[in-house]
């Protein structure tokens, strides 16, 4: 399948986003919208957004938050909160500025729990949603694993390997998500606040291995879910795995869709 790269800027009032479009030409499938992770962009999903176009055949749109890759230095206000604003605040103006009325929701990591959240609040748009490695709250495992991350950066010329994708904001993305997580008064966080339930099909995809999270973390996010829910445990993987085990996640995304008929 011939896949075209659309890049381009959407200017909201905070400030311009970058977004990139794998299009296929298939008009009449809907979507798919990529949130990426606490440390991610548009560059950092690498070729798995290309593969999952042309398996599925409908776009895929990955945006980078603001503060984030190429988009715009974030506007300030960050709080415990963040993953529900993604929702409120930023996520609309990206989708309006997209052109299209319905989506998928694909998220990884913490941009899981932010997909969670669009599908809560925009019910009629959602068709499906999609998590990959999403918390539902706060483990010790989430703990343990960001502390490990910390003293890994903490070690000369790693924060070059954020500098590489976030440029002079690669400081600002690592202490985000540290100092939140980390936070006592993040420590009560839970899925359930920024989304109390969704009715759109779930597709929760986790690997055995995680160090950011059990599996009881899908079955706490298919606990919010009303409708038709799935999930795939995968052995042998651990955060990521779009890029562990890329074919497995693209082949059981395509069949989840297909069967939902959106």
């Amino acid at each position: 399948m011939n896949i075209e790269i659309d890049d381009r800027y959407i200017p909201t009032e905070h400030g311009d986003v970058f977004t990139r479009r794998w299009r296929t030409n298939q008009t009449r499938k809907t979507p798919i919208i990529l949130l990426h992770d606490s440390l991610g962009c548009v560059e950092l999903w690498r070729d798995f957004p290309e593969r999952l176009a042309a398996a599925t055949a409908r776009d895929v749109i990955a945006y980078d938050r603001l503060g984030f890759g190429r988009s715009a230095s974030h506007p300030g206000g960050w709080s415990p909160h963040f993953i529900r604003d993604e929702a409120e605040y930023f996520f609309r103006p990206v989708w309006q500025g997209l052109d299209i009325e319905h989506f998928v929701a694909f998220g990884h990591s913490v941009g899981g729990a932010m997909a969670a959240s669009v599908a809560a609040r925009y019910p009629r748009n959602c068709r499906a949603l999609i998590t990959e490695s999403a918390q539902a709250f706060v483990e010790d495992r989430t703990l343990r694993g960001i502390r490990q991350a910390q003293a890994a950066f903490a070690e000369p010329g790693q924060l070059d390997r954020l500098r590489k994708y976030h440029g002079e904001k690669a400081e600002w993305v690592l202490s985000a998500w540290i100092e939140t997580w980390l936070s006592e008064g993040y420590a009560g966080w839970t899925l359930a606040g920024s989304a109390p339930g969704f009715a759109c099909p779930l597709l929760a995809i986790h690997g055995v291995e995680d160090e950011y999270g059990s599996v009881v973390h899908p079955q706490h996010i298919a606990a919010l879910a009303s409708g038709v829910t799935q999930t795939l445990l995968l052995e042998a993987c651990h955060h990521v795995p779009h890029r562990e085990h890329a074919d497995l996640v693209i082949r059981a995304v395509d069949e989840f869709l297909y069967a939902m008929v959106c």
